[in-house]
């Protein structure tokens, strides 16, 4: 397809066909979703019949796929074709043909052009012809096609074989380049597929598929397409190597470079339990990474299918420039009806050119003819809305729709959950002493005593599966000491208050004051006072009848929240930002404090508190954004205007759920979502001025018989691939 009026040829065409009841085309996509009885075969009959043919599945290797911009780029797409081929070689023919002309002036060289001339409109022309034709025949539509194919036919009766050639060649030329920028916007979401190698390297017993392979170790590798690999598999990833598929690290520690999925400029370390995904490059040593899920369910290829399906989803502007060219295309071809019979029937004006040379009304209605199409103001959209859903994508930022991204440019407030949103939502130990710390900080790491504290709580938590305890077990293994002590026995756990359990013939109590109570130890006065803050959880650690420290645990704060809160004040128009949250008061405002930037802050919110928090912020500021981790805030994520969800790389829910989904669970992306959105709205509106604009200007200019033919063809053509380039520089926002 060259333009978005191709796709809703083949749509009418096909809802003619008997058997179809529902027929969808995609544009940006190439795709098309038919549903009803009709075969296969039918529907790829009546698609020939239209002049369109399925194309083949793309892969890497693809020849016609444009990797690149620029003039070589353009010519070797136009080489790779065979009809454009053919126009290039009659344009070569014309041009030896007029110098012939010039250079000997006779009656010979004379018709020796003329008929170049005629050859070129009818055959370059055949192919417009035919699919002009297709069209009006099967699906009842006046195409681009058939108003070229009449307009060169006309050119030809009134003896401007020279314009009529003209117009056949740059309409060929292009439509080319609308296919060429068409198809460089559709391989930018097919690139983000091409990340994911076809074949991958997994380790396997001796034996198993191994041939002929003499095996010095247990595992050996084998190479087999990445379709195959299932989750279990373990994947050798070597130095620069991409991964087929997402997994976890066993065995390694090496940099990985997202910066293709995610936009990380700088490669992170990655070590033995980290999750890794398919797209991404091995940078420094080998790896051993246990598949989690099959390539074709990757992060990557959710993410592209997911853009895939939002490309299809028509924002209003989309929709209403479809019920606009509806009609545009027929006013014109009525007012060019006009043009040529009003003035000649009633005013007695001249049908054909003067002797004088100004134009006749028949060659005024050519002209509009040319301009009727209403390609570029089709295109304007959809090829801006394609670019910017895929440049998110890119950022680790899925947007469901076109719709979606547009509501999300009124928005002037944004509510964001506590936990797991501006916080990690993974508790950490912040601080951590003993009795007998002799220093003064927060658990110093160089006292024993300390360190001891750390170990024995960690050899109790062990078992336990509580969040509080990850955050023990994992601050000790972080510090060496979770080989210190051997895993606790006979651990009981106290429901709400901590865990009791027995360790080289000692009671331990890990928990609350509650729990230590209760067992009769007696808490030291005011030991660890200066430990109690604000969001902080304070876990004592009893050994027999005696307390030997405390551990603090919090939430952290997400390190990026400030800085993508600051960035949303300095938006212009700026975003004002609320909290909502379910714990206390005193906890909110130490996190706002700390996040910094919080206009508005409501805690001690249930779910259905937030709902009528949403509703209260809508009616003060207007449409409301609520960023939250797409579980258990889906109610508030579905009452607001634009529902943004983080943690996407694991949450099936948060992508059902959600508007928008922060698929890397970065805040950082907020702002540029913003920005892109935003500017998305302003492209669109550029394109659809730029491209009205130009129409309207060349009904005026054809009517006063100021524009020509190929000028005509010029606008046209100019104004789609103008609008196409420009909302292609939305894959560039940075």
């Amino acid at each position: 397809m060259d333009c978005g009026s191709c796709a809703k040829t083949i749509e009418e065409g096909l809802r003619k066909l008997p058997g179809v009841r529902r027929v969808s085309v995609d544009f940006a996509s190439a795709t098309m979703e038919v549903e009803g009885t009709a075969t296969p075969e039918a529907i790829e009959r009546r698609l020939r019949q239209l002049g369109y043919r399925l194309a083949e599945p793309r892969s890497d290797s693809d020849p016609d796929a444009p990797r690149s911009a620029g003039a070589k780029a353009f010519l070797t797409f136009l080489w790779r074709q065979p009809r454009l081929r053919m126009a290039l070689a009659l344009a070569t023919a014309l041009l030896f043909g007029l110098a012939a002309r010039v250079i000997v002036p006779s009656d010979a060289s004379r018709i020796l052009l003329d008929l170049l001339l005629v050859a070129t409109v009818v055959v370059a022309g055949a192919p417009i012809f035919h699919k002009g034709l297709r069209a009006l025949v099967f699906s009842r539509r006046i195409t681009i096609d058939l108003l070229m194919t009449l307009a060169a036919t006309g050119a030809l009766l009134i003896g401007e074989t020279g314009e009529a050639a003209t117009v056949v060649l740059l309409f060929t030329l292009g439509e080319a380049l609308e296919a060429f920028s068409a198809a460089r916007a559709r391989d930018s979401l097919h690139s983000l597929l091409a990340l994911q190698p076809q074949t991958a390297t997994v380790l396997r017993p001796c034996g198993h598929s191994s041939g002929s392979t003499v095996c010095s170790s247990r595992l050996h590798p084998v190479t087999i397409p990445a379709q195959e690999l299932v989750p279990g598999d373990l994947m050798l990833v070597r130095p620069g190597e991409r991964l087929a598929a997402d997994g976890v690290i066993r065995r390694g520690i090496s940099g990985i470079d997202q910066a293709a999925v995610t936009g990380e400029s700088l490669p992170v370390t990655r070590t033995v339990g980290d999750q890794v995904m398919a797209g991404t490059i091995n940078m420094e040593a080998a790896l051993e990474v246990e598949v989690t899920r099959p390539s074709a369910d990757s992060t990557i290829a959710r993410i592209a299918r997911l853009v895939e399906q939002a490309q299809a989803r028509r924002s209003p502007a989309e929709r209403f420039i479809d019920r606009f060219a509806r009609w545009y295309t027929p006013a014109v071809v009525l007012l060019a009806l006009a043009v040529v019979l009003v003035p000649v029937a009633a005013f007695g004006q001249p049908l054909l050119d003067s002797a004088d040379g100004s134009r006749g009304w028949l060659y005024r209605g050519l002209a509009l003819l040319i301009v009727a199409c209403p390609c570029a103001l089709v295109i304007s959209i959809p090829v801006t809305v394609v670019s910017s859903l895929t440049r998110l994508a890119r950022l680790g930022v899925l947007v469901k729709g076109g719709e979606q991204l547009d509501r999300l440019a009124d928005v002037r407030m944004i509510a964001f959950d506590k936990t797991g949103t501006l916080t990690s939502g993974r508790p950490s130990v912040s601080a951590a002493r003993s009795l007998d710390c002799v220093h003064e900080h927060e658990g110093h790491p160089g006292c024993d005593s300390c360190d001891d504290l750390v170990a024995i709580a960690a050899a109790v938590e062990s078992g336990s599966e509580h969040p509080l305890a990850h955050a023990i077990v994992e601050h000790a293994r972080a510090r060496g000491l979770h080989h210190r002590y051997p895993r606790a026995e006979a651990i009981t756990a106290v429901p709400g208050r901590g865990v009791i359990a027995e360790l080289a013939g000692e009671a331990i109590a890990v928990g609350n004051a509650g729990l230590l109570s209760q067992r009769n130890i007696a808490l030291p006065s005011g030991s660890f006072m200066d430990l109690i803050a604000p969001g902080r959880t304070l876990m004592l650690v009893a050994r027999g009848p005696r307390v030997i420290g405390a551990i603090g645990v919090e939430d952290p704060v997400r390190p990026e929240s400030a800085a993508a809160l600051e960035e949303l004040r300095r938006a212009d128009p700026p975003l004002r930002t609320a909290m909502l949250t379910g714990d206390g008061e005193s906890v909110a405002r130490h996190v706002a404090e700390r996040v910094g930037g919080i206009d508005e802050i409501r805690a001690g919110l249930m779910p259905s508190d937030k709902l009528e928090a949403i509703r209260t912020l809508q009616l003060t500021h207007g449409p409301v954004a609520m960023v939250g981790d797409g579980i258990n805030d889906g109610p508030a994520l579905a009452r607001s205007d634009v529902g943004i969800a983080m943690g996407g790389i694991g949450t099936a829910q948060a992508m059902e759920i959600a508007d928008i989904v922060l698929i890397h669970d970065d805040l950082r992306r907020l702002p540029t979502t913003v920005r892109v959105a935003r500017r998305n709205r302003t492209v669109v509106k550029q394109n659809i001025a730029l491209s009205l604009g130009l129409k309207l200007a060349f009904v005026g200019l054809a009517t006063a018989g100021w524009a020509t033919l190929w000028l005509a063809v010029v606008a046209d053509v100019g104004a789609t691939v103008l609008v196409t380039l420009n909302g292609m520089r939305m894959l560039r926002v940075r």
